[in-house]
């Protein structure tokens, strides 16, 4: 007898076109959200350590960190990364699309969609460590206004410092 797996509730703004010119807030897990990508330095929350020095990141974290930064040169720079945080089992991201534009030769480039980048990211990343480290989908938010991107940049900002009360927490 086949088992009858649930459906999938797709979480994307209906009617929406993710390559669009815009900001954009992301989150995406670790499979099982386990902590795989490091460990947050808690002496260094303590005394206010600067940022990149708040999560140790363990060798699939660092290859995770190195995916991260290599996003805005893989697309043409048709994609701004604005801010980014791996944290031990989870990841976020500011990105900005910057919607068409023209190459050296005048022909149009489209920046790609959201799940295109995401999915990318992860391909790389599981190409890189041997294994899918990551959950199915991701989270993302689409930046309305100021307001909405200060307080987005100041949750990513503040993360490791709140970890202990982040609802993906865990221990390493």
């Amino acid at each position: 007898m086949k088992r009858k797996l649930p459906i999938r509730k797709n979480i994307r703004l209906e009617n929406y076109d993710y390559s669009d010119g815009g900001g954009y807030f992301i989150t995406v897990c670790a499979k099982d959200r386990k902590c795989l990508f490091g460990n947050v330095n808690k002496n260094c929350v303590k005394i206010n350590c600067d940022e990149k020095d708040m999560v140790l990141l363990s060798d699939v974290g660092q290859i995770v960190e190195n995916a991260i930064c290599r996003i805005e040169e893989s697309y043409n720079h048709l994609v701004e990364l604005d801010k980014h945080i791996v944290m031990p089992n989870h990841i976020h991201l500011i990105l900005f699309l910057l919607g068409r534009k023209s190459d050296e030769g005048g022909r149009p480039m489209t920046a790609p969609t959201v799940s295109q980048i995401v999915n990318q990211l992860k391909g790389a990343v599981t190409k890189a460590v041997g294994c899918s480290v990551w959950q199915k989908s991701f989270y993302d938010h689409i930046i309305r206004n100021k307001d909405d991107y200060v307080k987005i940049w100041n949750y990513i900002d503040n993360n490791p410092q709140k970890w202990t009360m982040d609802k993906y927490y865990c221990e390493w």
